[in-house]
């Protein structure tokens, strides 16, 4: 094996790995991504990515090669499955890392009823999904020497996720709960900020993910159905919106995310600094 060689490991390879691999593949890395799903290696595999099951030997075996990992992994009130599994002999087993990035959540910071927050901020969070998240950082953190780089990202969306669907087949609605907002980033954002730290490892570094302009989300949904050139949804009270116990539980929370980190110390400079960007790009190449 040329010594060389760049090898990222992508535990729980979704869809913001996806994207990364997109920027990395091209540049002479080699990709493997993990998955339970057996029914999605011929697709993995389809997209220049060695697929392996996440309980194969397989695993093991890239690990030594592994220059990289990357886990996008979801917690469970025990911790990172990946941690549960790999963490006690991970710099054994990955001799060649110097690169560990774990995707997590802006979850991890609590409720600051509106308030700007920062990577210095103390994480408190009130959900089970942010304490959960919260609690595989620490899992992770907790390993001596390991190149460890935290990503805590805002709301996803980009291709397949967005709002056009829903207002398309006329079930979007716009939720009121004054005061409101929430921070998000496209996946396009998240692939180059992971690339750069790739690139540039800064150890121990935590960074947040998200745009310049946290807002509010029917005013998201509102800018959607103008450039679609469909009525605006309903404005529906928080409290008697429709939603789902995970979509109700982002609401639990209300915070602005600062992102200069990514600017400075990476060097990023976002393609999509505002939903508006991102929104008709998303149209556009729909």
């Amino acid at each position: 094996m040329d010594a060389m060689e760049n090898n990222l490991l992508s535990f729980g390879h979704g869809y913001s790995a996806q994207a990364l691999s997109k920027l990395l593949l091209p540049m002479g890395w080699k990709i493997t991504g993990t998955t339970r799903d057996s029914a999605k290696l011929d697709m993995l595999r389809n997209t220049g990515v060695t697929p392996v099951l996440w309980d194969s030997s397989d695993v093991e075996s890239a690990l030594t090669k592994a220059t990289a990992v990357l886990i996008s992994t979801s917690p469970d009130d025990a911790g990172d499955p990946v941690f549960l599994t790999y963490g006690a002999d991970i710099l054994k087993m990955a001799p060649r890392l110097n690169w560990f990035g774990y995707l997590s959540t802006s979850g991890v910071y609590g409720d600051f009823k509106g308030d700007w927050v920062d990577e210095d901020t103390p994480a408190n969070p009130t959900t089970r999904r942010g304490q959960m998240r919260l609690l595989a950082e620490q899992q992770w953190n907790g390993i001596e020497d390991l190149p460890l780089h935290i990503f805590r990202l805002a709301g996803i969306y980009g291709p397949g996720r967005g709002p056009f669907a829903k207002l398309r087949a006329g079930t979007a609605q716009r939720v009121n709960k004054p005061g409101q907002v929430f921070s998000r980033i496209h996946v396009a954002d998240i692939a180059n900020i992971l690339a750069a730290s790739i690139l540039s490892p800064n150890s121990k570094g935590i960074y947040n993910l998200c745009d310049d302009d946290p807002a509010p989300p029917q005013d998201v949904i509102g800018y959607a159905a103008e450039l679609l050139g469909l009525a605006l949804p309903p404005l529906v009270p928080f409290e008697e919106a429709n939603l789902s116990p995970m979509a109700r539980s982002f609401y639990a929370e209300n915070k602005r995310i600062r992102n200069d980190r990514i600017k400075k110390d990476l060097g990023v400079s976002l393609k999509y600094p505002s939903y508006k960007q991102g929104l008709r790009q998303l149209l556009e190449t729909e």
